[in-house]
């Protein structure tokens, strides 16, 4: 009896709820409420729905690099008009652009080409020498005792709470960049995830991925039961791409030399930016970006991939975003009404971009006509470096015949990059000691490195074949003697 009782009183509180909604049209900050949307409120805003937390973090530095911080700071503006609280957003980027010689508006970042500033009030949580691995990690654990320098800010949740994070740097097979001392490494962070759900430290967390081969960072290693969704800018064996570069439809403000924002980024944030976020699900997002980002199957584009929970996706992306009141009347239409650039560029050409738009503006006969066309030369002579080193470490190891092919393989899908990653880490350690460091270009090649490690290479017979392929360390500012280690 009682149990029917306290039945009948939720279902007048229902009905008497629905009766108010339609009866008065749900008035909210100064806007008509439809009674479908005050539904949907009932249904998918439950009274305790957590915390939100947001890590954001842009792994490079450098002018050439500007569209990885202004993707960051884009997130932090989105995060902050759909309601989620400045405490509960962890900023890292190294945050040498906005006041750097080269940013035509000094103290303005801009992530589209009519775009407004999104660097205004981002808090500087971790900045240079502190945007580094062990604080990325400290700070998702919720681990203030290791962390080294900055705000001291860190993910302090709860089993209730929902996380997103959002990364946006280069990368390569099984790596993620970072501007200060030792790449992030895929396993390292799959087992840091696995902690923190260890931990009951959420309910759900959503990873957003934009670098070069970004798939690889959760193919075979993230695990589907452990409440956690990932989309990746692209596929684990194809490169992401910059966007709203010099040349481009729309292309940048003329005073501009460098890529605004990064595809995949600036599609799942344009798309945030103007969408009731209390109706549009992470799965609705994941096709219009996927699209979008791939553009129509074109050369310039990649493929938006999915990995872990992806039952996550079926949330909406309130739940991680919180939404902005102004978008409240906006009608989700499950079509891409934003317009695809006439191209892309690779990411990692997105710095060549930039030297030859210095060198070609300059005026003949200047210093910074020379500087630019140093610059030029400097990279290009870094990439064949790179280039050529790792094919004749290839084919001292393997034969010219059967080397290449070796080098070159792929796992079948859903099979990590490597068996052993401290092998890999130790390859790449051996490489950088004898030939100079990778730098952002030459995170291509870890693929070639995991599978030297998976043909049974030892590091003493690496280490051989690294002193006879490079007999000296190049002087010019990519190489390791300036930019220290990737491993």
């Amino acid at each position: 009896m009682e149990s029917l009782l306290r039945f009948t009183l939720l279902f007048f509180a229902f009905t008497t709820f629905l009766a108010s909604a339609s009866a008065h049209r749900d008035i909210v900050g100064g806007t008509l409420r439809l009674p479908s949307e005050a539904i949907s409120r009932f249904f998918h805003e439950p009274e305790n729905e957590g915390t939100r937390w947001a890590v954001l973090l842009a792994g490079s530095n450098g002018y050439w690099n500007y569209r990885h911080q202004a993707d960051i700071c884009h997130a932090y503006q989105l995060l902050r008009s759909g309601g989620v609280k400045e405490e509960n957003i962890i900023v890292f980027m190294y945050d040498d652009i906005a006041y750097s010689e080269e940013n035509p508006r000094p103290g303005v970042i801009i992530n589209k080409p009519d775009g407004g500033d999104v660097y205004k009030g981002v808090p500087k949580d971790y900045t240079g020498k502190d945007v580094n691995v062990n604080n990325f990690f400290a700070a998702l654990l919720g681990n203030k005792s290791a962390l080294t320098g900055g705000s001291g800010k860190v993910v302090d949740s709860g089993p209730n709470d929902h996380i997103f994070v959002f990364y946006s740097d280069h990368g390569g097979p099984g790596i993620l960049g970072m501007p200060v001392g030792p790449y992030l490494y895929a396993n390292d962070l799959n087992e840091v995830l696995k902690k923190k759900h260890a931990s009951g430290g959420y309910q759900s967390l959503v990873f957003y991925l934009e670098a070069c081969e970004s798939g690889s960072i959760f193919e075979g290693l993230l695990p589907e039961d452990i409440n956690i969704y990932a989309t990746t800018a692209s596929n684990a064996v194809e490169s992401s791409w910059g966007t709203y570069c010099p040349g481009e439809d729309p292309s940048p403000p003329a005073e501009y030399s460098t890529c605004l924002g990064d595809l995949y980024s600036i599609s799942w944030m344009e798309d945030s930016d103007i969408h009731n976020l209390r109706t549009e699900t992470l799965h609705q997002q994941y096709k219009l970006v996927k699209d979008r980002t791939l553009n129509g199957n074109a050369y310039y584009g990649s493929h938006v991939m999915q990995y872990g929970d992806v039952g996550i996706s079926e949330n909406l992306l309130f739940q991680y975003l919180g939404t902005n009141p102004a978008n409240d009347n906006y009608t989700f239409v499950d079509e891409n009404s934003l317009r695809t650039p006439s191209k892309a560029v690779n990411q990692r050409d997105a710095d060549l971009i930039h030297f030859w738009e210095k060198f070609r503006k300059a005026p003949e006969g200047s210093s910074s006509k020379i500087t630019a066309q140093k610059q030029v030369v400097e990279v290009m002579s870094h990439r064949m470096h790179i280039d050529n080193s790792v094919k004749l470490i290839g084919n001292l190891l393997f034969g010219t015949e059967k080397g290449p092919e070796l080098l070159s393989a792929v796992r079948p899908a859903g099979k990590p990059l490597v068996d052993d990653w401290d092998c890999l880490k130790n390859m790449v350690r051996t490489f950088e000691t004898h030939c100079g460091s990778l730098s952002q270009y030459g995170m291509k090649h870890m693929r070639t490195f995991a599978n030297i490690c998976n043909a049974g290479i030892h590091k003493d017979q690496m280490d051989e074949a690294t002193a006879q392929a490079c007999v000296s360390i190049p002087s010019n500012p990519w190489s390791s003697l300036e930019r220290g280690f990737s491993a």
